[in-house]
């Protein structure tokens, strides 16, 4: 069984706008095997499809560029390469820090039509995180200060996110309950 820790970069704006829709605009994704060792790293970004222009903050957030965006392919092709990398005919578990990724990818898929059952075999590590650790909810910085890891790269950034993540996943490899 390989584990697919992950993350999502979306549009996304300073203050709540009803009516706008959020679009994923980067993937960045680890490979784990059973044993912990890191397999392989995807990094997409993903040209969004109702709202094509970054807004302010959201470039301010991500330090991701209007050009790269631009330069992107559209959800619907990346995720085609993405289900590949993982190999979705082999037993695997995503795995993602809290719900909103999770979440996320299904509004995606449903906008393009594509099937999301692929999604299902789904870790909620913040919530198992907290469990192992008998705490409380925490982000995904103070859960790395607490295990003493430093954050590499820089923060919003989809593939950095799934990185740092991926530290944590791997000290306790063994205590995930896989449901």
């Amino acid at each position: 069984m390989n584990f697919i820790i992950y993350d999502l970069e979306a549009t996304c704006w300073e203050n709540s706008h009803p009516g706008l829709v959020q679009e994923t605009i980067e993937i960045g994704a680890i490979k784990i095997d059973r044993f912990g060792h890191i397999i392989d790293r995807f990094d997409r970004f993903i040209k969004p499809d109702l709202h094509q222009f970054l807004s302010p903050y959201c470039k301010k957030l991500t330090k991701i560029d209007q050009s790269v965006i631009n330069a992107a392919e559209k959800f619907d092709r990346v995720v085609v390469d993405f289900q590949d990398w993982i190999d979705i005919e082999q037993e695997y578990r995503l795995c993602a820090w809290g719900k909103f990724d999770q979440t996320q990818l299904v509004q995606d898929c449903q906008l393009y039509n594509i099937e999301d059952d692929w999604l299902d075999p789904f870790i909620n590590v913040r919530n198992q995180y907290a469990r192992i650790k008998n705490g409380k909810l925490l982000g995904m910085q103070s859960a790395l200060r607490k295990e003493r890891f430093e954050f590499t790269g820089t923060a919003h950034r989809a593939i950095y996110d799934a990185e740092n993540l991926s530290k944590i996943f791997i000290r306790y490899i063994e205590d995930w309950e896989l449901y």
